[in-house]
């Protein structure tokens, strides 16, 4: 098994790791911000991507996008072939893409949202902190990209102040300050209180609750 960083000659991969992507959400019934194989393609081309491969087979994967001229950068798309799931590959990547993040781009604050809290944990250990959405990239084609996410509506709902994501920074500029990482059952707890609390608010409000993610 190989994390490496991707380049042109991965482009050939970027059709598998979109279907697999949209097929690990469909399964789970999670939102999803939509990226075709030609943007994947390009994050190969620019250096701006992690691959995970099993002797020329796709196995994982996660890219770097940048927001606010540089100021945000993010890690997304992390994905994991069903047949590579539960051996530590999905923390492996992580791993790997963070570091490049954090050479390619060392005055970047590093940001996530997400509603897994395998993944929040991932973050944590790394020195991600949750912070409300305030604190994260107000450039609005990153928020743009959101429409197609089945729970967009929220987002919107709550003119973007929060959303059943999470979001999480990593500060360049507290790195030399320690972190102490977040236990796994605090997010979950996390995911529990924002599930109540966005029933609850579409029972108010006379509206079909939404599909949450439960992840």
């Amino acid at each position: 098994m190989k994390v490496v960083i991707a380049d042109k000659s991965h482009v050939k991969y970027a059709e598998i790791i979109c279907e697999t992507i949209a097929s690990s959400a469909a399964i789970r019934g999670t939102g999803i911000a939509r990226r075709s194989p030609e943007y994947i393609a390009t994050k190969m081309e620019n250096g701006n991507a992690v691959i995970a491969l099993d002797q020329g087979k796709f196995a994982g994967f996660c890219y770097i996008e940048k927001w606010g001229h540089g100021k945000f950068v993010a890690n997304s798309g992390l994905i994991v072939h069903p047949d590579y799931r539960g051996i530590g590959l999905a923390k492996l990547i992580k791993h790997k893409i963070f570091e490049h993040s954090r050479t390619k781009f060392p005055d970047a604050k590093i940001f996530s949202i997400t509603t897994g809290s395998a993944v929040m944990k991932m973050n944590s250990d790394l020195g991600y902190k949750p912070v409300v959405f305030s604190e994260l990239t107000d450039d609005q084609t990153f928020w743009d990209g959101c429409q197609t996410c089945k729970n967009y509506d929220v987002l919107t709902r709550t003119n973007r102040k929060m959303c059943l994501c999470t979001g999480m920074l990593y500060d360049p500029n507290l790195k030399d300050k320690a972190v102490k990482p977040i236990k796994n059952n605090v997010f979950a707890r996390l995911k529990r209180i924002k599930r109540a609390l966005f029933l609850k608010h579409e029972k108010n409000d006379g509206t079909e609750p939404t599909n949450i993610d439960t992840d």
